[in-house]
């Protein structure tokens, strides 16, 4: 008999790839959505991946052949705030009002979309407000469907604001955190892949909503002990970050979310936590016989690992990382072009460059400029960090040829070059997302 296919859209996301793996190990065949399928296929390569980007997909007419041969549809697809390529008009409004419609025509009937607690018309964000339009058109169709509504989901796998959450429970010698009375559910990745998968059976009740909330409401201060625990590192104090001092760091991460770079240090993830973020458990354990775990219980079953704690404690430094280097390479060039000129002709008149000794410190000059500037540009980051670092091998090249007696001079001109290399190398390393 032929194994019913599914189409899962944000197969790429960090749920969605996780419902995508566990409705391939339940039997179904997975067609898999994503924005950038070539990348995600090297991932998954037992998919069959499609392209598919909501901002292209506005009509019925162009979603129906994504559909065909499909029995049912999972959309987790959502973004927290506009800027980077993402737009909550987008995914939660035009995109889910094409893709209903495109079921409807085509007679797919079972529906499963993944919203969030918090998804509410009086939400004080465009987040919450935008999956709220999304619920309504979903329930207003005429399909088989059913909202999923999880709280904070946590697994294995970290990214965004669970990263962040990780990250402030591994902080060395406090835990910082901003408000901490904050209060959630958090639901394993397994019973949130379980409800999914339990919402296509046959038998289970359809046009219902459900908060896929866990077992146990815990503070942030609460989770984030855990954590800590969990990490194998010693109990630290709380340290309650106040508002004033947080708010221009969450801005900041408003400004670069917009640059591409996805912080989950903004306004929108601060406001929704604390509008709150716990949901009811109830009603979806009862109706899809989901046996739900808590957060200790899947902390004890999947032990910390020292890649956890490393990726954890790395968290921070890594954009700290970045700011230095781009910096660095910035700064070096401007100090060139202005107070350190005469300077940098006088050093390159020394290794004898003669009449070239100009035009090799301007050119120089533009070269650090132009890649402390690039540095900053997301999609460019890890390749520009490469071309630092090669950059920096011909420079450090042609000045021991030229030059080698500043190897041993006691400031080290030659010699702090090396570190700054080993940060070019741990940039490029630790660029992907998920």
């Amino acid at each position: 008999m032929t194994r019913p296919r599914v189409l899962v859209l944000g197969a790429n996301g960090f749920i969605g790839a996780h419902v995508a793996a566990e409705l391939a190990r339940q039997g179904w065949r997975v067609r898999a959505g994503a924005r950038k399928p070539d990348e995600a296929r090297r991932r998954a390569p037992r998919h069959d991946w499609v392209k598919v980007d909501f901002g292209d997909l506005t009509t019925a007419e162009a979603w129906a052949p994504l559909l065909v041969g499909v029995s049912a549809v999972v959309n987790c697809v959502g973004v927290l705030q506009d800027g980077g390529g993402d737009s909550t008009r987008i995914a939660h409004v035009d995109g889910p009002r094409a893709l209903i419609a495109a079921c409807e025509a085509v007679g797919i009937r079972r529906f499963v979309h993944l919203s969030a607690v918090g998804a509410e018309d009086a939400a004080r964000t465009a987040y919450g407000r935008s999956k709220a339009v999304t619920e309504r058109l979903v329930a207003a169709s005429d399909l088989d469907w059913t909202i999923l509504r999880p709280s904070l989901v946590v697994g294995r796998a970290v990214f965004g604001g669970t990263g962040l959450i990780r990250a402030l429970a591994a902080f060395p010698g406090v835990i910082p955190v901003i408000g901490g009375d904050q209060r959630f559910r958090p639901v394993p990745m397994e019973d949130v892949c379980a409800a999914v998968v339990a919402s296509l059976k046959s038998e289970a009740p359809v046009c219902r909503t459900y908060d896929v909330a866990g077992t146990e409401s815990l503070t942030l201060v609460q989770i984030l002990e855990l954590y800590r625990g969990w990490f194998g590192l010693p109990s630290a104090p709380v340290f309650r970050v106040p508002r004033a001092l947080a708010w221009p760091v969450v801005a900041l991460g408003d400004v670069v979310g917009r640059l591409g770079w996805a912080s989950p240090l903004r306004s929108t993830a601060l406001r929704q936590m604390d509008d709150g973020v716990e949901g009811d458990p109830e009603a979806w354990v009862h109706a899809l016989k989901v046996t739900p775990h808590s957060l200790a219980d899947q902390l004890s079953q999947a032990p910390a690992t020292v890649q956890d704690v490393w990726h954890a404690r790395l968290w921070f430094v890594r954009p700290v990382a970045i700011m230095t280097l781009g910096l660095f390479w910035l700064l070096t060039g401007v100090i060139s072009f202005g107070p350190g000129w005469a300077a940098a002709v006088a050093i390159l008149h020394e290794g004898g460059y003669g009449t070239a000794a100009v035009p090799v410190a301007w050119w120089g000059a533009l070269l650090d400029v132009v890649l402390g500037l690039a540095l900053f540009v997301r999609p460019w980051t890890a390749r520009v960090a490469l071309a630092m670092a090669v950059s920096t091998v011909g420079y450090l090249a042609a000045a021991t040829i030229s030059l080698p007696q500043y190897w041993v001079d006691p400031l080290g001109p030659w010699l702090k070059v090396l570190p700054m290399m080993a940060l070019c190398l741990f940039v490029a390393a630790t660029d992907r997302r998920r």
